[in-house]
């Protein structure tokens, strides 16, 4: 009987899948089930700590390493294809693709090298077979690190997806107005006591979605505004413009817009350039937030690295 594939071996396969047109996770699960010949039992294997079956696992990391190298794009939520690179290189007739093939792409190389965010959580992981390997020269703590920035990679695009998942719009719009005030307290605006933020959002809103008072007496408050747009749109000057306009009209002095798009340089620009404190935060950091402050995401499991004791040994 055939194995479960591992993920470097399903990276070929998942490509081929995507030249044939837009696809997604399960979709491609069922058509690697066929060619490998999986068994019932195979394609129902779940990893050891639960949560996720392991061929979805491993077929979930092979779509994100070639997105990752530019060789697939995802234009929609939970939607993968394959670009112009991905089918230049199956052109040449390649036997497999790995990690070393997907190296020879810059945009991979700055993935796999992106440093932890200082004051990062517990290490997050899976059974070390399930886990897509960093470079094997390198020392098993720096192995684990670079494992577990791996996994935090693909939750942070899963946590945009799920966001997308919730319909209608206006439940999702509402959704996230509140995820986004959750997300700050936890930061620590608001000393992050619940009871000094509120929830705005809707027709009169003034332009705002919420606020969070930074003392007891509501003096110093932070508006914010937030924006569940597309993560392939770009929000333009007009909407930073707009934001200051909302703040200058409730007097205030400061103001968070959180959006799951990104921010043109124009509109960083005019947010750098206002005389208020305005934080833009766009859809990439605002899922590195998540993930480092435990908003929508639980630690599944944590892991102790231990040394010697010196001092135990001297008399």
């Amino acid at each position: 009987m055939a194995e479960i594939p591992d993920y470097q071996t399903l990276m070929l396969p998942v490509l081929r899948i995507a030249a044939l047109g837009e696809s997604t996770i399960p979709k491609a699960v069922e058509k690697l089930g066929v060619e490998f010949g999986l068994t019932a039992d195979q394609m129902a294997e779940m990893l050891p700590k639960g949560g996720a079956q392991v061929i979805n696992n491993r077929a979930h990391w092979a779509k994100t390493y070639l997105v990752k190298a530019g060789l697939l794009d995802q234009p929609r939520r939970g939607i993968f294809r394959i670009t112009g690179r991905g089918a230049e290189l199956l052109k040449t007739n390649p036997s497999r693709i790995d990690n070393h093939i997907l190296a020879n792409y810059s945009e991979f190389r700055a993935f796999t090298l992106r440093k932890p965010e200082p004051g990062e959580g517990p290490l997050r992981t899976t059974a070390a077979r399930d886990l897509p390997a960093p470079n094997a020269s390198a020392p098993p703590n720096e192995r684990i690190v670079a494992a577990s920035n791996e996994l935090d990679a693909g939750l942070r695009d899963d946590l945009l997806n799920r966001i997308f998942e919730i319909d209608p719009i206006s439940s999702r719009a509402r959704f996230f107005e509140r995820l986004v005030i959750r997300l700050l307290l936890a930061m620590g605006y608001g000393k992050g006591h619940d009871e000094a933020a509120f929830h705005t959002g809707g027709r009169g809103d003034g332009g705002v979605d919420g606020v969070i008072h930074e003392d007891a007496l509501g003096i110093d408050p932070v508006y914010v505004q937030a924006k569940c747009y597309d993560c392939e749109a770009v929000i333009g000057p007009e909407k930073i413009q707009a934001f200051k306009g909302a703040l200058e009209d409730k007097g205030a002095t400061r103001g968070v817009f959180i959006t799951t798009a990104k921010f043109s340089e124009a509109a960083l620009k005019s947010g750098r350039a206002s005389q208020k404190q305005i934080a833009l935060i766009d859809g990439e950091r605002l899922t590195d937030l998540m993930v480092r402050f435990n908003v929508g995401v639980q630690i599944q499991q944590t892991i102790f690295i231990k040394r010697m004791d010196e001092d135990f040994f001297e008399e």
